[in-house]
């Protein structure tokens, strides 16, 4: 296969990587950074400590962390179909991918949370501050760096989900790698999709860790 023949293929599979991998990063902040208050603040010196609820949290997160991403992709399938009218396509692939990765960031979010100082957290509550402001006003922006770093990593791990859904058809860079690289022999091809992807996740990598340094030195 040649460039020529090449070229139109993977930058359709890139746009499609890329929208999968910005609508599931999307999702999974509006989803996982509520869950990963929670998580911290029902804990034990948490804001809100209540350790019941913080067992059953903690046991839905371990779940959905435990369970390989091929094997979620199958077991959502009735739920993809429900949200989105198929089980195939880039729009099907947001389904999993977001299920996958919100435990995963809660978690990140919960520790970046952790590393907020007390001391900071009990001079907002001595000035007469609800828990609601402390969360937005004082947790959240003293945790940034953080959570641009917990951020960074997810969305290293979605690009990586995103390669997987390709096997059941859900477009991308996965996808291409699978129909042509593979099931073709199309070793060049395959070549230059890990490529792609590799130059892809460095670069997300590099611009996250660029912003978290510069919000910890703000």
């Amino acid at each position: 296969m040649t460039w020529s023949e090449m070229s139109p293929l993977l930058w359709e599979a890139t746009g499609q990587t890329a929208v999968m991998v910005g609508w599931s990063t999307l999702f999974t902040v509006l989803f996982g950074l509520p869950l990963g208050v929670c998580l911290a603040g029902t804990d034990r010196g948490g804001l809100f400590p209540a350790p019941a609820v913080r067992r059953v949290l903690g046991l839905v997160v371990n779940i959905g962390r435990s369970l390989p991403f091929i094997v979620l992709m199958i077991a959502v399938i009735p739920v993809t179909r429900v949200l989105t009218g198929t089980t195939i396509g880039t729009a099907a692939a947001v389904v999993p991918l977001t299920i996958g990765a919100v435990p995963f960031f809660a978690r990140l979010v919960e520790t970046a949370l952790r590393e907020v100082g007390r001391d900071v957290v009990q001079a907002a509550e001595a000035m007469g501050a609800g828990r609601v402001t402390i969360v937005a006003r004082v947790l959240l922006p003293e945790a940034l760096p953080g959570l641009v770093a917990g951020l960074t990593v997810t969305v290293v791990t979605l690009i990586s989900y995103s390669a997987m859904a390709g096997v059941i058809g859900g477009g991308g860079l996965g996808d291409l790698a699978v129909r042509y690289g593979y099931q073709r022999f199309e070793t060049t091809l395959m070549v230059v999709t890990v490529v792609v992807l590799v130059v892809v996740v460095q670069l997300a990598q590099t611009l996250g860790d660029a912003v978290a340094r510069r919000l910890s030195h703000r």
